[in-house]
């Protein structure tokens, strides 16, 4: 039986479907946003007609974000690549388009004591333990999302990394994996747990408002970005950077670039 004739528009659902089932839902997310720009230029294009397209891909491959277009069309060829090896169109024009060259990367941003310092002041006072907490430590913002009460072992002065944040949920890590692993806490990490409220009804350290898990954005968007203002740090200043400042400090302080690459050890004994 052949197959019916699709536009992009009605592709698009079909691919994400069957792609979902393999795939976390954030994946899925992220694919359905990044498609959505292409469905609004060539949504009801035939794919059959599609196909021939590639010079008028390429021309709107140029009018894309520098930031997002690579991803944006990356998605493209993704999913007219999954079209061609069902049967849908022959050829990808997505592809022939040409390269699709990736943003350069982003300079790496460590805070200085004094930027994290500034940075905590205008937090407000139930979050202000954090940028010291992931400064020391190197946590990525996945991990101290989901760090416990339990997970700290003062006399070891160690914190182990046992699960994540994937998708707004708590994911165990399993034992094998690399990621599970043991963290130093330095003298400003413990500093920071003693400054967090001794709250012991709530198991996670950094929680949401009525010991929710924390959602990053909400997060960003109303503590973060009004401290950044008020703190006059020099921009661009991500969450992520106050682990970029951890292995920073840590490469500074004479720890191994191994323990640092290979077992994300970056505290020190001070």
């Amino acid at each position: 039986m052949p197959l019916p004739e699709l536009t992009l528009g009605e592709f698009v659902p079909l691919f994400l479907d069957r792609h979902g089932v393999n795939v976390r839902r954030r994946t899925i997310d992220n694919l359905r946003w990044r498609l959505g720009v292409a469905t609004q230029a060539y949504g009801r294009v035939p794919l059959r007609e599609l196909e021939r397209m590639s010079g008028e891909v390429a021309s709107w491959r140029a009018t894309l974000p520098e930031g997002s277009g690579s991803q944006i069309t990356a998605a493209l060829r993704q999913a007219l690549s999954a079209a061609v090896s069902w049967g849908y169109m022959a050829q990808n024009p997505a592809t022939q388009a040409g390269s699709n060259p990736q943003p350069p990367p982003r300079p790496v941003r460590a805070f200085s004591t004094a930027e994290v310092e500034a940075i905590t002041a205008e937090l407000s006072p139930t979050y202000q333990p954090l940028p010291v907490f992931a400064a020391a430590t190197g946590l990525r913002p996945e991990e101290w999302q989901a760090v416990e009460r339990q997970d700290v072992y003062r006399r070891e002065r160690v914190l182990n990394v046992r699960r994540t944040v994937s998708s707004g949920e708590v994911v165990e890590l399993g034992k094998t994996t690399r990621s599970r692993r043991q963290v130093p806490l330095s003298g400003r990490a413990l500093d920071a747990l003693d400054a967090l409220p001794g709250r012991l009804d709530k198991p996670l350290l950094f929680p949401a408002p009525g010991g929710r898990l924390l959602n990053l954005d909400n997060f960003r968007r109303r503590q973060w970005a009004p401290a950044i203002e008020a703190s006059g740090v020099r921009k661009p200043a991500r969450i992520y950077d106050l682990r970029s400042t951890a292995i920073s400090d840590a490469l500074d302080d004479g720890v191994s670039v191994f323990r640092v690459a290979d077992h994300g050890q970056v505290g020190t004994d001070d």
